[in-house]
């Protein structure tokens, strides 16, 4: 059979590697003859892979000790790893989500990406309504450096600010940010996508459960079929989107929840996205104490 996919012999990089989406985007890249350079915090076993490397995404050391036990050249970066911020704070939530995400790409990947390159981010559903909202983050597109975004982000952040709404904010900038590498890298070559999950079985489900307000909610956000999606089912369109058979797709937003957001835009279920993100309203003691009691 032909090599339809064109990864054999390709390095790539995959963040969130331990598990969910992140270890199924791995396991289907080896089996392709990828060769596999998995991030997480968390060790696991990944047969067939070039090198599991431990790497802390809100720690930008640990990112750049990651990247140098990765070959100067990259042909595919599947940016997986996420935080719900059920568990994390709204600062760790961000950085992990978004900052971290834009830093290995304008510091790592920017030079060591060539013509046919691909880069594919997970981003969320979470994230839509991002071009309405957009002067919510905007700004932080602006800066060059680590450095840089984590001091922008303190002075507009609240200070003890619940995870969960910086994880929409996040899950925001990452599809603007997609859409701003996709033009950019356009003239070079090198695509670039995100795949928009909906609801699926992983290692958080029990977060997002929580954060939908409960199971039964947390399935309707997977269209009429009445299940959550399985990791391999996201993988799927996140190794499609890198391979060579999406070599004229660039800057889509690959929504892969079963027709969900279609019911929106029919009428047929509410959206509740339509809300901003970041109101200093949220950084009241009320509002936290609500939005903390939400995923306690």
């Amino acid at each position: 059979m032909n090599d339809l996919l064109g990864y054999q012999g390709k390095t790539c990089v995959v963040t969130g590697a331990a598990s969910g989406m992140g270890k199924a985007t791995c396991e289907l890249l080896i089996e392709l003859g990828a060769e596999v350079y998995a991030l997480d915090r968390n060790i696991v076993e990944l047969p067939g892979s070039k090198a599991f490397l431990t790497c802390d995404l809100s720690n930008k050391q640990s990112i750049d000790e990651a990247f140098t036990a990765i070959p100067s050249h990259i042909d595919c970066f599947f940016g997986v790893a996420g935080l719900s911020g059920a568990k994390t704070d709204y600062w760790t939530t961000f950085t992990v989500n978004f900052i971290a995400n834009k830093y290995i790409t304008d510091t790592h990947l920017d030079k060591r990406m060539a013509a046919g390159g691909a880069i594919v981010y997970v981003t969320s559903t979470g994230g839509l309504m991002w071009e309405k909202w957009k002067r919510e983050y905007v700004k932080i597109m602006d800066c060059a450096t680590w450095d840089e975004m984590v001091a922008f982000m303190k002075r507009v952040s609240p200070r003890n600010g619940v995870g969960i709404m910086a994880y929409t904010l996040s899950k925001r900038a990452m599809n603007y940010y997609t859409t701003l590498k996709a033009v950019e890298y356009g003239s070079r070559g090198i695509r670039v996508n995100a795949v928009l999950p909906g609801s699926t079985d992983t290692g958080m489900k029990a977060e997002f459960e929580k954060m939908a307000g409960g199971a039964d909610k947390l399935l309707k956000e997977n269209g009429a079929i009445g299940r959550l999606a399985t990791s391999r089912e996201m993988a799927d369109p996140i190794v499609y989107l890198g391979s060579d058979m999406a070599s004229f797709v660039s800057g889509l937003m690959f929504i892969a929840d079963m027709g969900h957001n279609g019911e929106k835009v029919l009428g047929l279920a509410k959206n509740q996205l339509d809300v901003p993100a970041a109101l200093p309203l949220y950084n009241t003691k009320f509002f936290q104490k609500i939005l903390a009691k939400q995923v306690s």
